[in-house]
């Protein structure tokens, strides 16, 4: 039996597994059902692609998103593995023709929606051989789960009529409750349990308080030139703000798409069509968008709004980063938000769960410690050191006596008897001569004034402090007015003192309006090379129809440039290059290095025999071998042949057909001495089709 490592290799590229990805590998093939809980980007597809490919029959992945579905089919397909989907957008006939290969032992893996598989899970246990059902974003069947889907709870049907099936459930984001909850509702029997770490160092993470509109376009507009060759996504709100955070960029020259629930199917399919294949530099997007999304070069996500759990804020920053590299995550706190939030707890089925949700995601925002220590005691890991990678971190906040601050703005709310929300009472600190507040008659008070020498934003940042302290509660059934509390009343008349963390002004990123980001200029020589590849992976992308990480990833393309491969030896041994790829895009990859590097772009004629046994293993034909490395296709075979001989190549048929084996053979055991002149003149048979015969010959008889 083959091997899970020759298959990882021959087929993804990869010559060892990422941890725990080997051992839920072996407990499948075993025959034992797996529960495997992942970050996003931690490799959770191999698990299951892997054991496809070793197990007979087909095996069965159920997704709930149809454009996931199609970017892993294409994605497998880019590897040599014949896979398909079925699923509503796509004709009939092709879903039943897909169904009808799989019947025939030509599929090995099924993309199939929950949906779907329910409905037809009759006919696939009596039509198709399948070894291994896996179900993907597994959090949707579990009612604690942060995206609860109904259908998912139907699967449970899978373990009954799969008899002796093992299955396997993937999530990237469960806490305690929702892992227990899915290994049950399935029915999983005695499953092999695997939780890997859910840290992502190379994500940095950063919360601001909300500087503005326009400071946030600034900052936004600095990632985009910052990762100019790459792509990120802002997540915001509501379709409204997605729409207008779409049009800001497009105005400033930027080639945006926008997503959202709202939009028609189509829409929808283009928008993310063009952000997965590169055209777009951004999508702008609700959290309908991007579960699934296998996309390796997102650079940053920014959350325009804060998100109603650690759950979805952390598979949404997953989607940065998962090739390894380095990727920035940036969330704008503003209070609003929060009061938006809560009403959409209040109207939730799930109240308490969901306000507890929430309260927790508030403390992540408003933390002064290190945030990835929160965010992965959210999910009971245990971390015991700071990560150095998050603001908190990089930045440590200084503390100063706020009291007579505090006691400012205390005084503000109580002459105005509790009754304006913050906003207000930040204008009537700085004095503001808004209509409403001289008609109310607020530029009479004696606190008017009294913070003139304060910023809007720093008034924001200390009131928010305060509230956080709990100097003020919200009222939120009375227009988010602020209230002291007893707390706040024991500060206001100095029986208290407390300390605020010192406001830092936001450095904000260049901003180009009406026109496209300026190129970067002075690349290092490793920066130059890196775009030289990653413009070639966006012409072949293009010219293929795939998105350009289905070429190569970032972490691939950084190690060619690393590495510097001249030739298809070295360049088979980067990570991620398999075989197919290797035959597919290695000639020009290796022709851009070597140019760059000075070297003639065509590989010299003679290059190393294990080479050419490399390529001819991968599939390649001893013609496109010759072509690939500048040779005779003599060469090829004499090279081969001599494989033969140390019983390294043993697939002949690919060299000569058997009518060609056997005349050969007869016709040297009729005429030793003449049969070259014989085969050659007589039959037309080539010298080197001569001699791998007898190579064959040798073999057989060895």
């Amino acid at each position: 039996m083959t091997s899970p490592q020759a298959i990882l290799k021959k087929y993804f590229g990869y010559s060892s597994f990422r941890n725990g990805q080997e051992e839920i590998i072996n407990a499948t093939i075993s025959g034992k059902d797996t529960l495997v809980l992942m970050p996003t980007g931690g490799g959770k597809s191999i698990c299951y692609q892997v054991p496809a490919l070793l197990l007979p029959g087909c095996s069965i992945v159920v997704s709930p998103l149809i454009a996931l579905m199609n970017d892993q089919v294409l994605a497998l397909k880019a590897n040599g593995i014949p896979a398909v989907a079925i699923h509503s957008n796509q004709d009939e006939y092709i879903n039943q023709d897909n169904l009808y290969k799989s019947s025939k032992g030509e599929i090995k893996l099924i993309y199939i929606s929950p949906e779907r598989l329910i409905s037809d899970i009759d006919l696939i246990a009596s039509k198709i051989k399948v070894s291994l059902v896996a179900i993907d974003e597994a959090h949707c069947i579990s009612q604690w789960g942060h995206d609860f889907r109904p259908v998912y709870t139907s699967l449970r049907c899978v373990k009954e009529k799969f008899c002796n099936v093992p299955v396997m459930a993937l999530t990237a984001t469960a806490d305690r409750l929702t892992r227990n909850d899915i290994a049950i509702a399935l029915g999983l029997d005695n499953p092999y349990c695997w939780t890997g770490s859910f840290d992502r160092p190379n994500i940095s993470l950063r919360v601001m308080n909300d500087p503005g509109k326009k400071q946030r376009l600034k900052i936004i507009a600095g990632l985009i030139n910052k990762y100019h060759l790459d792509s990120g996504i802002v997540y915001c709100l509501s379709r409204k703000k997605t729409e207008a955070m779409h049009e800001a960029l497009s105005d400033m020259g930027y080639r945006s798409v926008c997503y959202h629930a709202g939009l028609s199917p189509q829409q929808r399919e283009e928008a993310q069509k063009a952000f997965v294949n590169g055209d777009a530099q951004v999508v702008c997007a609700t959290i309908a968008f991007g579960m699934g999304i296998d996309k390796s070069n997102i650079r940053w996500v920014v959350h325009n709004n804060i998100p109603g759990n650690i759950e979805s804020y952390y598979q949404e920053i997953g989607r940065a980063g998962r090739d390894g590299l380095p990727a920035e995550a940036i969330m704008f706190y503003n209070f609003g938000d929060i009061l938006m939030r809560r009403s959409f707890v209040e109207a939730s089925g799930q109240k308490e769960i969901n306000s507890e949700k929430l309260d927790f995601m508030q403390k992540f925002a408003e933390a002064t410690v290190c945030r990835r220590r929160i965010l992965l005691s959210y999910f009971s890991e245990e971390i015991t050191h700071d990560c150095g990678n998050c603001d908190n971190c990089r930045n440590p906040r200084k503390k100063f006596d706020g009291t007579i601050t505090a006691q400012k703005a205390l005084s503000a709310v109580i002459r105005v008897n509790s009754g304006e929300s913050m906003n207000t009472i930040v204008d009537i600190l700085r004095a503001s001569t808004r209509a409403d507040i001289i008609s109310k008659g607020y530029h009479q008070l004696k606190t008017y004034g009294a913070g003139r020498d304060l910023t809007p934003l720093e008034w924001n940042s200390y009131i928010l402090q305060m509230i956080q302290l709990g100097l003020f509660e919200v009222a939120y059934e009375d227009n988010f007015h602020l209230r002291p509390t007893p707390y706040g009343m024991r500060v206001v008349k100095g029986l208290e003192r407390i300390q605020l963390s010192t406001f830092e002004k936001p450095v904000f990123g260049a901003i180009n309006k009406k026109r496209e980001p300026e190129p970067v200029v002075s690349l290092s020589p490793d920066e130059q090379l890196m775009e030289i590849l990653k413009k070639l992976r966006k012409k072949i992308s293009d010219s293929q129809n795939i998105a350009a990480y289905m070429v190569f990833s970032d972490a691939t393309l950084k190690e060619m440039v690393e590495k510097r491969p001249v030739d298809i030896e070295s360049f088979s041994r980067i990570s991620g290059v398999g075989e197919v790829k290797l035959t597919k895009y290695g000639k020009d990859f290796i022709a851009e290095i070597r140019k760059f590097e000075g070297l003639k772009r065509s590989m010299p004629a003679g290059t190393s025999q294990k080479e050419t046994l490399i390529l001819f293993n991968s599939g390649m034909n001893p013609e496109k071998i010759s072509e690939l490395k500048n040779v005779t296709v003599s060469t090829v075979y004499s090279h081969l042949v001599q494989w033969a001989d140390e019983g390294k190549m043993i697939e002949f048929r690919r060299l000569l057909t058997e009518e060609e084996y056997n005349l050969v053979v007869k016709t040297f055991e009729k005429d030793p001495e003449n049969a070259f002149r014989i085969l050659a003149d007589g039959h037309h048979i080539p010298s080197y089709i001569i001699r791998a015969a007898q190579a064959e010959q040798r073999f057989r008889t060895k």
